[in-house]
């Protein structure tokens, strides 16, 4: 697949994802605001009721007091009043009809026609009591209607709104409207200051407070306000949109896993770039020795060569040295399959590091020179003895020449140095310096990196695939030991490596 079909994809899958995740978020974000609506409409409802019933209580408080003042100021006089009107009628001259159930005055007794015309003023009188009454209990409202217009707002609030009583119309009044949950309160006045309060009641927290005016009769300046804060109410929000969190987190793991996936596709497919420039590179690598060596040995079936001991000895040497080309790009590729498997198979061997050090040098005299330059070994190292791979170990020193070789500058002739000595009893330090253009700050902190390669400018001629260090930092860390770099652009380069001594 091409690489812009797969950015393609990714791109529209992001995008898909993305959009999903925020409509997800949005729609949580509107459900928790709807719910905040929905619950300061109850809060406010029932608040309402709290302040409805608290006043109708101080309406019944007045109107009893008010008929008990009544009732001593009007006992005596109903008292007379009833003395006054008592007629003392014979018994024999008194029936009560069944029908009405008035008195039924005998008519048949004339001794009782005075009494009659008696009866009916007593009865008109009776009217006009009631008459009396009846106006007296309407002042007696309006009385009552005037005092808690006038007075009511002299009393204290806390007489007025006691805590046990607001505690339970407001417990009542929530549980009715559904909203079962822990509350604290506090009557506040109108500068805010705390009448009294529950004891978990924290204004200054970040709990939301709801507010009711308390008695709205009352003049403004004496106004008290009933402030109510649910500790919970977090929870219970969340506990009312709780079901989206799964769909949520799901939808982001899909992403994160999609994310990983195209990230991994993309690696492989450079991976697959890589391996296979890798291929057609040693495949040209290995013509160009196979044919030298296939040169010389023609050269070797001509009898003048084999006569000639310079000639036989030129073609030997060419031999050799295509042959330890060939060599080193067989390890090459070694190093890439070492790479995929994550592991190497590692013979550790005690091994003399100052022999194993001077044979490569040996090796690299002669390419070193080709370039116009030299190479000196310093093996000042009195106890060379390290447990290692042997081959591994000589690949190590191979690469980093190599590299000196690669990264030389032109115009400067190239100086190859490499020493050995022991810092202390216990370990060996290996030096590997030259003179080369040298590597930038901001690269070195990636150089040992699998596949990374320092930005080489104009130059072409350097091959490789950012192996070769990735390689060599790897084979140190399993002999036990650490690699470290100082450069400096356009000076040079040093690797010092520090191995553990055999004991």
């Amino acid at each position: 697949m091409k690489k812009s079909t797969i950015w393609i994809l990714t791109i529209v899958m992001a995008c898909a994802f993305v959009g999903l995740l925020i409509v997800q978020i949005m729609y949580m974000e509107n459900m928790i605001k709807m719910r905040n609506e929905q619950f300061a409409e109850t809060v406010k409802h029932s608040l309402y009721g709290v302040s409805t019933m608290l006043e109708q209580n101080e309406t019944k408080f007045f109107l009893d007091q008010d008929l008990e003042e009544a009732e001593a100021a009007y006992a005596p006089v109903q008292r007379s009043s009833n003395t006054a009107n008592k007629y003392d009628y014979p018994s024999d001259s008194r029936l009560i009809d069944p029908a009405t159930g008035f008195d039924t005055i005998r008519l048949e007794h004339p001794a009782n026609l005075g009494r009659l015309k008696d009866f009916n003023q007593s009865y008109s009188s009776r009217q006009e009591i009631l008459k009396g009454q009846y106006l007296y209990q309407k002042g007696l409202l309006n009385e009552v209607i005037l005092n808690i217009l006038s007075q009511s707002s002299d009393r204290p609030i806390a007489e007025r709104a006691d805590s046990a009583t607001v505690h339970d119309y407001l417990k009542s009044e929530l549980e009715y409207n559904g909203l079962k949950l822990p509350f604290e309160f506090a009557i506040v006045s109108r500068n805010n200051g705390i009448v009294y309060s529950t004891s978990g009641y924290a204004p200054q927290s970040q709990q939301e407070v709801y507010g009711q005016v308390l008695f709205p009769g009352d003049p403004v300046s004496k106004q008290n306000y009933l402030n109510v804060t649910f500790p919970t109410k977090s929870d219970y929000i969340f506990s009312s949109i709780k079901f989206m969190i799964p769909s949520l987190a799901f939808t982001f793991i899909l992403l994160v896993i999609f994310l990983y996936t195209i990230i991994v596709a993309f690696r492989q497919k450079h991976l697959t770039e890589i391996k296979n420039d890798f291929i057609n590179n040693m495949t040209h690598e290995f013509k160009t020795p196979i044919s030298s060596i296939s040169i010389a040995a023609q050269m070797l079936n001509d009898d003048s060569v084999r006569k000639s001991p310079a000639m036989l000895k030129h073609v030997s040497t060419v031999i050799n040295d295509e042959t330890k080309r060939l060599r080193f790009q067989v390890e090459k590729v070694l190093q890439m399959s070492m790479f995929d498997r994550k592991n190497a198979t590692m013979r550790l061997e005690e091994e003399d590091a100052n022999a194993n050090i001077d044979s490569v040098v040996n090796t690299f005299k002669l390419k070193v020179e080709n370039y116009g330059g030299k190479i000196e070994a310093n093996l000042d190292a009195e106890d060379p003895i390290i447990n290692v791979d042997r081959m591994h170990f000589t690949n190590v020193i191979f690469n980093l020449l190599d590299n000196a070789i690669k990264y030389r500058r032109d115009e400067v002739p190239l100086e190859l140095t490499i020493t050995t000595h022991n810092p202390d009893e216990d370990t060996l330090e290996i030096t590997v310096a030259d003179n080369g253009i040298g590597i930038r700050r901001d690269d070195l902190k990636k150089i040992f990196d699998k596949f990374y390669r320092v930005s080489t400018g104009n130059r072409h001629d350097v091959k490789g695939f950012g192996l070769g260090l990735a390689y060599v930092h790897k084979m140190i860390t399993l002999f036990g030991g650490s690699i470290n770099v100082e450069s400096e652009l356009g000076k040079g380069t040093k690797f010092i490596i520090t191995l553990p001594l055999l004991k």
